[in-house]
């Protein structure tokens, strides 16, 4: 498709700045929280995890779309992110046996923007932080669009759990595996029960608000706390679960959001971050074996430090290189243990897998 024929398209910031683009074929308008991916490969992926509900998505890599989808690679049934903006967006794709990125984006009406400098987008980002953002190909409509925005919620304080989760438990793997794994939906990956189910661990998913009581019925050997989206703060009942799960003395793991409510639950404090972590390349070092990791990351909160070291029956097992945030925990004189990155790979690399390994271990 020509230049001429795409939509002039805008991406609008809370803050007035706006960046130029054109539609790569999606028209209309969508908001959400501005964010940035720094991998070079999955993006079927990235557009299908649960915990970007609510987020715009700025790719650093320069071609999305050149090897297509497969329906198989996704890790839930539908695009979870609220739009997408790139630098090169291909209708072709080069791989064969999928299908065109293009005609999947149409097919869940997803608004999407290309042409844009999106190293400029990046750095302002980087600059001034995360904040609420608009893509738009309606141009005649900006002081409509700008006046939504403002009034457009922040992701401080955001409960979105409840938005992605499922809304009726559901059995996977091995129903004859002799042990049993109850998982909290917060807005789970399905390559994260892949390993599970590898590990023939039979496993039911429960809604994230479940009571305690109905999910031991299942007799389950251990819980699983998922990744998701949004501010854990607001998940009291999820918060008030966790409790409970420890305090049965059941093995507990939790990834991402996971991580972080089990960090509430005992505690300790979370936070907004400046920016989040993003990407498929992020450098973790392994307190107890002293390893470095290349990790998976999608978060926008962290565990705050200050609090977890000072907490005596916490251990920090695990920490971001980069800017030494809170990578993992450990609960003292507990079978439980978390991490903020995520280490199923999908996307990314496998350093992190002993972990569902180490997990099954204590079932």
């Amino acid at each position: 498709m020509s230049n001429e024929k795409r939509k002039k398209g805008l991406v609008l910031l809370a803050d007035g700045t706006t960046f130029y683009g054109r539609s790569a074929g999606i028209e209309g308008t969508s908001y959400g929280e501005i964010c940035f991916n720094t991998g070079v490969t999955g993006y079927q992926e990235i557009f299908t995890d649960p915990s970007y509900f609510g987020q715009i998505m700025v790719t650093t890599t320069s071609h999305i779309g050149n090897y297509g989808i497969k329906m198989s690679e996704s890790q839930s049934q539908k695009i979870f992110i609220s739009g997408l903006i790139c630098k090169t967006f291909s209708s072709l794709n080069s791989r064969s046996n999928s299908k065109s990125l293009k005609k999947w984006f149409e097919s869940n009406k997803l608004v999407t923007l290309s042409e844009v400098d999106t190293r400029a987008l990046v750095r302002y980002i980087r600059d001034n932080g995360a904040m609420n953002a608009a893509i738009t190909t309606e141009v005649d409509k900006i002081d409509d669009i700008q006046k939504k925005l403002k009034d457009f919620p922040i992701m401080d304080g955001l409960e979105l759990a409840s938005k992605v989760s499922t809304t009726k438990p559901y059995e996977y793997g091995n129903s004859n595996s002799k042990i049993r794994l109850a998982i909290i939906d917060l807005g789970i990956k399905k390559n994260i029960l892949d390993n599970f189910s590898r590990r023939d661990i039979f496993i039911k998913v429960f809604p994230f608000d479940t009571d305690f009581e109905e999910m031991i019925k299942f007799k389950p050997n251990g819980f699983f706390l998922s990744n998701g989206p949004g501010d854990p703060k607001p998940l009291t009942k999820v918060i008030n679960t966790t409790k409970k799960i420890l305090d049965k003395d059941y093995p507990l793991f939790g990834i991402c959001l996971g991580h972080q409510v089990i960090a509430l639950a005992n505690g300790i404090k979370t936070y907004k971050m400046f920016n989040g972590h993003r990407g498929i390349n992020h450098p973790v070092i392994n307190l107890n074996t002293g390893k470095g990791e290349i990790t998976s990351q999608n978060h926008g909160f962290a565990v705050d430090y200050d609090t977890a070291i000072s907490n005596k029956a916490v251990k920090i097992s695990h920490k971001h290189l980069n800017d030494q945030t809170v990578a993992g925990l450990e609960i003292d004189g507990k079978k439980c243990f978390s991490v903020q990155y995520h280490p199923e790979a999908g996307p990314g690399p496998n350093d992190g897998n002993y972990l569902f390994d180490q997990f099954l271990s204590k079932l």
